[in-house]
């Protein structure tokens, strides 16, 4: 399994399906996603959980098998292609990308801050952006949403870190 390096999420993505599903697969770490898709489509090694965005131009150009996604919905751009879910219950992880401040930040700023991006990301423009170039999904939502994702993404992802044996490196 090449990731793009310990502790990156394609080594924890493959980490997580080591122990849900009890496979013993070997981690080929390596200096980036770019030489772990090269060796994966060089034949090297056999399978990466890669991000949809590195992945798709392959995906789409025919070079790269993809398997299935392994987000808890089927990618838009990629509708065909199963979850990982839909067969090893209890499957998923995404990656995803948020928008923060400083501590002690003013409400007001922060509300206005939440408005103007959850507008944007309603715009069809962009949503057709993000999910016909990069394979990306709209998670639209309040700033105590992103705060529960975070603790629980913290809480998964310590469990499949402490699990694995991963540390720093």
């Amino acid at each position: 399994m090449a990731s793009g390096g310990i502790g990156a999420a394609t080594h924890l993505a493959g980490e997580l399906f080591k122990v849900v599903t009890s496979v013993d697969i070997v981690h080929v770490p390596y200096r980036g996603l770019a030489a772990a898709l090269t060796d994966l489509l060089g034949g090297q090694v056999q399978v990466t959980f890669a991000s949809v965005p590195s992945s798709i131009a392959y995906i789409k150009a025919g070079r790269l098998r993809a398997l299935a996604v392994t987000s808890a919905k089927r990618s838009e751009a990629l509708p065909d292609l199963p979850t990982v879910g839909e067969f090893v219950p209890g499957y998923e992880t995404s990656l995803w990308l948020g928008l923060g401040a400083p501590k002690g930040t003013p409400a007001e700023i922060i509300d206005t801050l939440n408005q103007e991006t959850n507008a944007a990301l309603s715009d069809p423009k962009i949503k057709a952006r993000l999910a016909d170039d990069l394979g990306g999904t709209v998670l639209p939502g309040t700033p105590a949403d992103f705060g529960k994702l975070i603790t629980d993404e913290t809480e998964k992802w310590s469990k499949v870190i402490r699990s694995a044996g991963t540390k720093p490196q």
